[in-house]
């Protein structure tokens, strides 16, 4: 064996010795087992064996930083341009989603019409949800943003706020653990990790989804590690960052180091209703373009998952003024014509 399946093996053993011997990693030592990982210096049995013994004791938030570290270093890198806003980055689970309508397209969309910068990241379908992903939803309204190089999307930011980083086309070493994420049948805690990460250096927001608050408290720990300070989390549908209509939504802010616990509930602000369910990207985009118009089954949804973002965030002063922002942006057309200017954006990318 190399040297580097020596050492991965060492890291194995750590973690993989049984419930009253296995030991955490450290930061360094996480770091160092996913580089070997993305670097293909550990070997295939080592990596499975690695995964679903790091699932089954799950991570500890500063093996989640650790990790962190090595996406940080190896993947792809957004910056923003003097004077521009600290964008909203989104943490969304990277298998997508096949139960619910999403929202968040339209969330980002009305967000840039308000002139906050919003900056995705995502893949192909992929293990083990296999849900529609983000790249297929923009597409289906126009905006097709596969096929970018690093350069095109860090120049589409620089001019109109929105970046989507699509992981076959900007980090293609990550895309080597999808054949594992299969195999195992199981999210490994790299999954974890995906819904924290952001390839946005400098000043932003972090709004990320989770389903088990043992989650979202590491996450928090891991965060805290890295020192980001402005950090949003929401129980959302599927694990997402969209706030439900039909219930009380539970989500987390960070602000000032100190966190706080934020029940929403749509009932106070006449809001509620029954989530949408997914039927495919044709019933998704009528939906999606009706409620940029202001009707439809998706307008009151929108209306509350961007109210929500822009207050958790601080960008208004309570929540009925972010909810007034999120329909004055809809109802004057700001946020189809914001829409408009990226699909213009994008024929010219690709004409070029």
């Amino acid at each position: 064996m190399t040297n580097s399946s020596e050492n991965f093996k060492r890291l194995l053993r750590k973690i993989g010795s049984g419930q009253h011997t296995s030991k955490g990693m450290t930061r360094e030592e996480s770091a160092e087992a996913l580089r070997l990982i993305l670097m293909a210096k550990a070997t295939p049995a080592q990596i499975g064996a690695f995964m679903i013994a790091h699932r089954i004791r799950r991570p500890e938030p500063q093996e989640l930083a650790g990790m962190l570290d090595t996406y940080l270093e190896l993947g792809p890198k957004l910056t923003s341009k003097d004077q521009q806003k600290p964008p909203f980055c989104f943490g969304i689970p990277f298998d997508g989603r096949c139960r619910t309508s999403p929202i968040y397209p339209l969330t980002s969309l009305v967000l840039l019409s308000a002139g906050h910068p919003v900056v995705l990241q995502g893949g192909k379908r992929m293990p083990i949800k296999y849900g529609v992903t983000s790249i297929e939803l923009f597409s289906s309204l126009g905006i097709s943003l596969e096929g970018l190089s690093i350069q095109e999307v860090q120049s589409g930011f620089d001019t109109h706020n929105f970046a989507l980083i699509h992981q076959p086309d900007h980090f293609p070493l990550a895309e080597t653990i999808i054949t594992y994420r299969d195999q195992l049948g199981k999210r490994p805690p790299i999954a974890s990790m995906e819904l924290i990460w952001t390839s946005h250096q400098g000043d932003h927001v972090i709004i990320s989804g989770f389903v088990h608050p043992p989650t979202e408290e590491k996450a928090r720990k891991a965060l805290k590690l890295l020192g980001e300070e402005n950090l949003i989390f929401i129980k959302g549908l599927e694990g997402s960052i969209d706030l439900s209509i039909n219930r009380s939504c539970i989500t987390g802010q960070i602000k000032k180091g100190e966190f706080h616990r934020i029940i929403l509930n749509p009932h106070h602000y006449s809001l509620h209703g029954d989530d949408c369910q997914w039927s495919g990207l044709d019933a998704w985009k009528k939906d999606a373009l009706e409620a940029l118009n202001n009707k439809g089954p998706l307008k009151n949804s929108l209306i509350w998952n961007t109210g929500a973002c822009l207050w958790l965030a601080g960008k208004t002063n309570n929540l009925e003024e972010g909810i007034k922002t999120a329909q004055s942006q809809i109802i004057s057309g700001k946020a189809i014509q914001t829409l408009e200017k990226l699909i213009g954006w994008q024929k010219d990318q690709f004409s070029q």
